[in-house]
């Protein structure tokens, strides 16, 4: 690990003026992938700045049709919250199954977009719901937020402070995830809403990606066996040492149905 220095701001103002106009300063949420990172050197920065004692940007509240979880609010309280469970509960089923406990109980909600890994469930969860993403300048549509591999529309010192979900009217999500890690090889998050039905996949492509066909088809007949006749092309997806570019897409297809029955099991209840 290089040499920096550790900046801990008692208010959002505070940190925003860290970060503002230093390239060579970054911002600290949970850590559990920018920690790895400088311990074996893939990073270097002059300065972390933590977020950790901002207790304004954690917390869970209903807000209309809409719940609102707080940038800094760790999974495993997202996971836990009944508020979740009982407007969005495969956004609270996502957060569960996220990582392992020490994963869940340091990574936030903010941290994990804003990283924006490819095989990070959250995304899956934004752009399936349509979320806002809040931060202390704007809000960003799911759908503008995401731009390519750990690429987000976040510019210079901007910093997220809350994730707006609307509430659908049914949504489930699953995923392959990859033994060790936990992370998706392949996740598909399903929702039905009032504008109609949105389909996001991680872990498959360098970037979270909604399948234009299947939700087409799902519009039509919210079910899984309308998926039947979908085909998903391998084309520019990932291919490593955990999995071909085929053997994802493959996974996306079976995935995508077992995410609908859960979204209707769900609605059933």
């Amino acid at each position: 690990m290089y040499d920096f220095s550790y900046h801990k701001p008692a208010s959002l103002d505070e940190a925003a003026a860290m970060v503002s106009g230093r390239d060579d300063f970054k911002l600290l949420a949970g850590g559990m992938s920018l920690i790895p990172a400088l311990k074996l050197r893939l990073a270097r920065y002059s300065g972390l700045v933590d977020l950790g004692a901002l207790d304004g940007l954690k917390g869970i509240r209903r807000q209309g049709e809409a719940v609102v979880i707080g940038a800094m609010t760790p999974h495993a309280e997202v996971a836990a919250s009944a508020e979740v469970e009982r407007a969005i509960p495969a956004l609270a089923a996502l957060a569960g199954g996220i990582g392992d406990p020490l994963v869940r109980n340091c990574g936030t909600i903010g941290g994990s977009i804003a990283n924006a890994d490819p095989a990070a469930d959250y995304p899956a969860g934004v752009v399936g719901l349509g979320a806002t993403v809040v931060t202390h300048r704007r809000e960003i549509a799911a759908d503008d937020f995401f731009l390519g591999l750990f690429e987000t529309a976040l510019e210079p010192g901007e910093i997220i402070t809350a994730v707006r979900f609307p509430i659908p009217e049914a949504a489930g999500y699953c995923k392959f995830p990859q033994p060790a890690s936990r992370f998706a090889l392949a996740g598909v998050f399903v929702a039905k809403t009032a504008g109609g039905v949105r389909v996001a996949v991680t872990g498959a492509g360098p970037s979270v990606f909604r399948l234009a066909d299947a939700e087409a088809a799902l519009g039509k007949n919210f079910d899984a066996a309308a998926l039947d006749t979908i085909t998903v092309r391998a084309d520019g997806l990932n291919s490593d040492m955990h999995a071909s570019a085929e053997y994802r897409a493959s996974c996306v297809g079976v995935i995508a149905r077992r995410a609908v029955i859960q979204a209707r099991k769900v609605r059933a209840r």
